[in-house]
């Protein structure tokens, strides 16, 4: 059976290429995902994408997930730190987990030092930019396949 990975995107993450290019780089996340796509096929995975702006459209997504995937690939963007539901969320479907962010979050202003994601995640992965979500897609496969 195909592995399937849930690849959620969170707020302002439509923006890239446009956003604060020095921070997040010029990639879209059209780019990105395409990327991502790219490697699912060297690996025999499947993805499928969302980005929102709503926490609770994210937290939706994550739940029903649950049904048919194997584990999620999760920019939280802003949600990272405020967000205990998307936390929540996260830890009630038991689904293995990678946080990602495209610039490193802690390297950056003091609110953006702590995660609540994090506790529910079995890793985090910050400051490659695009390549961070390559490199997340990578371990959450490999996790994946050992268990």
């Amino acid at each position: 059976m195909t592995m399937k990975f849930l690849v959620l995107h969170g707020p302002n993450l439509n923006l890239l290429g446009k956003r604060e290019p020095a921070i997040y780089g010029s990639q879209t996340l059209a780019d990105i995902n395409s990327a991502l796509e790219n490697l699912s096929m060297d690996l025999g995975c499947e993805l499928s994408f969302f980005q929102s702006n709503n926490e609770g459209e994210l937290i939706d997504a994550i739940q029903s997930a649950v049904r048919e995937c194997n584990g999620i690939l999760i920019n939280p963007a802003a949600y990272t730190h405020t967000s205990i539901a998307i936390r929540d969320a996260l830890s009630a479907v038991g689904l293995p987990a990678v946080e990602i962010h495209l610039s490193n979050i802690h390297c950056r202003e003091m609110f953006r030092h702590t995660s609540m994601i994090a506790p529910a995640a079995i890793g985090q992965i910050s400051g490659f930019g695009g390549d961070s979500y390559l490199l997340g897609l990578r371990a959450l496969f490999n996790y994946v396949k050992k268990l």
